[in-house]
């Protein structure tokens, strides 16, 4: 009988040890836990394990462990689901906007179209009555002038081309003369 008296105090030694061990386990659990959420991980049992150093069994095995851990994967696919529907709601938002844009973009070509439409046909009106006012004969002599005006200018520049050549060639006879006039002056010079 003296043996049960002896293993009592052993297995209570080893049921303390074993429950220190899961609590530090636990422990460590919820840091990793902890330490994912705030590096915007996915929160897995193989994440939490691997972080956690602990095994997977533990983490299934352990109630307390399996409800941190389904707990914290249930808080991350809310959050995670959360940033997709801000997400959406962001885009959703952009393409309205865009949208809004391009109804007032359009608007605005559809008044300059109506107004360049109105300008064409006030210009066209002008063509026609300019044209309904003057005979054939009337634009022919105009045609004809247009073309002599274009020939004048023409010659114009070229007799204005010869009489700058011509100032040009005038000017540097007068230093011709010039020169010789002052070598006749100066009988030294004249060889």
């Amino acid at each position: 009988m003296t043996i049960p008296t002896v293993a009592e105090p052993r297995t209570a030694a080893a049921q303390a040890a074993r429950r220190r061990s899961t609590h530090a386990a636990l422990e460590r659990v919820h840091d990793a836990i902890s330490l994912l959420s705030r590096e915007k991980l996915p929160v897995t049992v193989a994440t939490v394990s691997r972080r956690a150093a602990v095994s997977r069994t533990f983490l299934y095995e352990n109630p307390e462990a399996r409800n941190a851990v389904a707990t914290a994967v249930a808080n991350a696919d809310q959050r995670r689901g959360q940033a997709l529907a801000d997400l959406d709601d962001e885009r959703e938002a952009t393409w309205r906007e865009r949208a809004l844009n391009a109804e007032d973009a359009l608007k605005a070509a559809n008044t300059e179209i109506l107004n360049q439409r109105t300008r064409i046909d006030e210009l066209l009106g002008q063509i026609r009555d300019l044209q309904a006012e003057w005979t054939e004969e009337a634009i022919q002599r105009i045609t004809t002038l247009k073309q002599r005006v274009r020939q004048l200018t023409a010659d114009n520049r070229t007799l204005e081309e010869r009489l700058a050549a011509a100032r040009s060639n005038l000017r540097f006879q007068d230093r011709r003369v010039a020169d010789l006039e002052a070598k006749l002056a100066d009988p030294a010079t004249i060889t």
